[in-house]
């Protein structure tokens, strides 16, 4: 584990840096394919399971296979076996920039105490119910709120958030075109 002075995030920074000019060097190697397998079980309820990927020029394996379950919740008639699909990308956004928040403040010796954040999305299902043929399936917007607590001052802190939004996969997949292709195979 890497710190700077005193700082310990819990980051390992130099591996991180180490990965960023390996790769400069090498951008086949920097190209990953992430993988899930979605499996229908009843009604809305599905479970995902994620275990393998392509990255560094070879398959890959997660330490542990990680197995997420959707479905919708009772006032969708279901049987609410586990959140709905959407709130997942709020789960995959807020994880995705708190993790880059300790990156950064690792990075820039900053101790973090505690962060915590906190994302509400608005979201009009009239559209995915085909009430309303006007109305977008997806949110309408979303807001992250965080509470940090770190020895930075508050510009630091923006900073610290501010770098995570910038280097987020998640927050660029919601927030730039994706090119998406669903097949029957």
């Amino acid at each position: 584990m890497t710190t700077i002075g005193s700082v310990d995030n819990g980051v390992n920074v130099q591996a991180l840096l180490d990965a960023r000019e390996a790769l400069k060097g090498s951008p086949e190697a920097a190209q990953f394919t992430w993988r899930a397998t979605t499996r229908w079980e009843n009604g809305v309820h599905t479970t995902t399971t994620v275990k393998d990927f392509f990255g560094l020029g070879a398959e890959q394996t997660h330490k542990a296979r990680s197995t997420f379950t959707a479905d919708h919740p009772d006032v969708f008639a279901a049987e609410d076996n586990g959140i709905t699909p959407i709130e997942y990308l709020l789960v995959g956004l807020t994880s995705c920039l708190t993790a880059g928040v300790a990156s950064v403040a690792q990075n820039r010796g900053i101790q973090l105490r505690s962060v915590e954040a906190t994302v509400e999305g608005a979201h009009d299902i009239r559209g995915i119910l085909g009430a309303d043929s006007d109305v977008r399936n997806g949110y309408n917007g979303i807001t992250v709120s965080f509470s940090i607590d770190a020895d930075a001052s508050t510009e630091d802190i923006e900073a610290l958030v501010a770098q995570s939004q910038k280097r987020s996969a998640v927050f660029d997949a919601l927030t730039n075109p994706t090119d998406v292709t669903v097949k029957v195979v």
